[in-house]
């Protein structure tokens, strides 16, 4: 039996979902905002160093960014992990929703085979 979306809504943890939210889209804001300039800062051609001056100050500009790239992918991390969980919550809380549509269609058809009994007996007598 197909689980209808409004009984899987209710089952949501929609409190925790929605503690998680502005977390979540703060996170997403400000990924998506460094990722943009990480573009732009890498779309401009620069010229090969002429002097060791110029070398070092590439070299240290380098590193920054390559510390800024780390610190995004962390947050990139953590990002998806939180949204892992509340997958992983609503999963569970459709799991839970399966398993009592499975029990109410087995306790219906008991209920139906249990209302056929005097309905039968009836027929019966009747014919007799």
């Amino acid at each position: 039996m197909a689980i209808s979306w409004i009984s899987a809504l209710k089952a949501v943890p929609w409190a925790d979902v929605i503690e998680a939210t502005p977390v979540l889209v703060k996170g997403a804001r400000k990924l998506f905002k460094r990722s943009q300039e990480a573009e732009a800062a890498a779309e401009a051609p620069q010229a090969a160093p002429q002097t060791l001056a110029e070398a070092l100050a590439r070299l240290q500009r380098l590193e920054q960014e390559l510390a800024g790239l780390s610190e995004q992918q962390a947050e990139s991390a953590a990002l998806l992990q939180s949204l892992a969980e509340q997958n992983a919550q609503l999963v569970a809380a459709m799991e839970q929703l399966r398993q009592r549509n499975q029990r109410q269609a087995l306790l219906l058809f008991m209920l139906l085979g249990l209302a056929l009994i005097p309905a039968g007996l009836m027929a019966w007598m009747l014919m007799r």
